[in-house]
This record gives C-alpha cells, structure tokens and sequence, in this order.
C-alpha cells in the first residue's frame, strides 16, 4: 500500500482486543456489516486471513498475533499526536534521550536522574553522546541532541538556556601527598607535575592563565581524556589534579584515597547550564526531564556540605 488507511489499523487493533466483529463494531460504532466489510479490507492490505472461524468466535492467525503488540504501539503513538499535553502518560510512554552533558553533571546526578525516570518514565531511556567536532548549538538544531548541560557558553540566539549550578576549581591529591605537610603555596604547587583532563588533548587549563599572573608555570606530564582516568592516576603517584569542586567531591564521598585543597590562586566560578531547541519546549517528555534535572540541581546545592580539607 502506497498510502495505508490508518483507520485500517484503528480496525485491527480494536478486532484483536475484541475478538469479535460484533463486540468491534459497538466499540467503533459501526453495523456488524460495516465493520465485516473493514475486515475484509484488513485481510486484502495485510494478504492474510487474520482471522479464523473457530466454532462461534474468530481465533487470529499466527501473523495476527506476531502483529498484536505492533499494532497496539503504533495506534498508541498515533493517539499522542493528537492528544493534549495532559492526556500523554508519561509512565507508558517509549522515548529515548539524546544527551550530551559534563563529567560534573552525571558524576552527581546521574543516579538520582535514573531513580526518577524509573518512577516517572520508566520505558523511557537515556543515552549520552560524547564530546564530539560538530557545533554544539547545530546538534541540538539538527536534532542530534536532545539536550546539552555544559559550562555556560554562547550557543544560537534561539537556542534555550537555563543556569543549573555553579562550581569552582579545587586540588586533588593522594590521601598521603607531601603537599599536606605544608602550606599550599604557589611554590609548592608547581614543585609536582600535573594532570590535565581534556577530551580533546589539551595540555593548558584555566589553572595555566592564573598562573600566568603570578609568573609561575605548572609541568602537565599527563593528559587524559576524563577526570575517573586522572583520579585513579593519582592513587600511586604524587601527581596533581585541579578538578571542578563537585566532581571532586563526588570522588571523595565516593571513599577514594584523597584529598581536596584549595588552590593558592582562585579560579573564576563555572556556570553550568542546560540548553535545548525551542521546538522541544512543548514536548511533555522533554519538560519532563529538564524540569526534573533543574530540581535536582537545586536539591544539591541547598544540602550540599563542603568537603575542602582544612
């Protein structure tokens, strides 16, 4: 069929949940000759039968029933376009998220995202893209990415923002580092070679501009391409790591053996944001989602305790 006719499969669904073409009939508020007649239509389009007369009800055949559930989600899918945003069940809805967002972000709350899509959403699935060359804002026009939660950065004027948290920079070291044996000074924190996390291989960070100010510079003798590569790289060695404060703290309560310090030189402050396609504004599922993200954050930063070692 060049063009099927939809209500073709409003007639199949309702058939197979009814058994019957007298009991379909009522429901679709047809004569029972009416609705034999969309029958046969059905078994022209699909080249089967259907359905069999077994005795006095009609029993479907094998691809009947391989269609069943098919069936069922496409006419299921069909109603949501049509329905109002309050009429979609978000418990029963399919969906899948594209989402590109930083290490901070799913270090934190990635576990509590999933405990409430489970309740909330739970056929729905999330998946997350890795930093990739294309234009962050031209994937979410595109339709590549559904939403990008990143340090606050200039993304197309249509394009939707929406401030999440702030962090800063702190240090990183084993549990048993020499830099614990005295004051941490600007000295002392370029005696120790660094680690440097960056996706795309940089060996310079906001750390190397404050730095500058000072005259001073940092030896990176490791690049790596995430922060849990960096964190396990410190356990046997006396590198340093300047790591954004929640992911390091994350890491601590996490119970691995190190220890935050506050840097010598202050950092600036880094907005995290969320950002998305204004064609999505609408989408329940969508709103759903930053919504829930955007509490969750607030929750965070409300009971958040500081873990900076004295």
């Amino acid at each position: 069929m060049a063009r099927p006719d939809l209500n073709l499969l409003l007639a199949l669904d309702v058939l197979l949940d009814e058994g019957s073409v007298i009991g379909a009939a009522r429901r679709m508020n047809l004569s029972p000759p009416a609705m034999s007649r969309t029958l046969s239509r059905i078994r022209e389009a699909l080249g089967d039968p259907v359905f069999e007369q077994v005795g006095r009800k009609l029993m479907p055949t094998p691809k009947a029933l391989a269609l069943r559930e098919q069936v069922r989600q496409a006419v299921a899918q069909a109603t949501q376009v049509f329905a109002s945003d309050s009429e979609i069940d978000l418990k029963s809805l399919d969906r899948r998220f594209n989402v590109r967002a930083t290490d901070e972000f799913l270090s934190i709350y990635l576990g509590q995202l999933l405990g409430a899509m489970a309740t909330d959403m739970p056929r729905a699935m999330l998946r997350f893209s890795p930093e990739e060359d294309d234009v962050d804002e031209e994937a979410l026009r595109s339709g590549r990415i559904d939403l990008f939660i990143s340090g606050s950065r200039k993304l197309g004027q249509e394009i939707r923002v929406q401030p999440l948290f702030t962090t800063t920079f702190v240090g990183v070291a084993r549990v048993d580092h020499p830099i614990f044996d005295g004051d941490v000074t600007l000295e002392r924190i370029t005696r120790w070679e660094h680690i440097n996390v960056s996706r795309r291989g940089k060996s310079i960070g906001p750390i190397d501009t404050a730095l500058e100010k000072y005259g001073v510079h940092r030896h990176v003798s490791l690049i790596v391409p995430n922060p849990y590569t960096a964190l396990f790289a410190l356990q046997d060695s006396d590198l340093l790591l300047p790591l954004p404060k929640h992911l390091a703290s994350s890491a601590l309560a996490a119970g691995l053996h190190i220890r935050l310090f506050e840097l010598p030189t202050p950092l600036e402050t880094v907005l995290l944001t969320q950002a998305w396609h204004p064609r999505l504004d609408s989408d329940p599922a969508h709103q759903w989602l930053r919504n829930t993200i955007h509490s969750l954050c607030n929750e965070y930063e409300t009971s958040a305790k500081k873990l900076i070692t004295p």
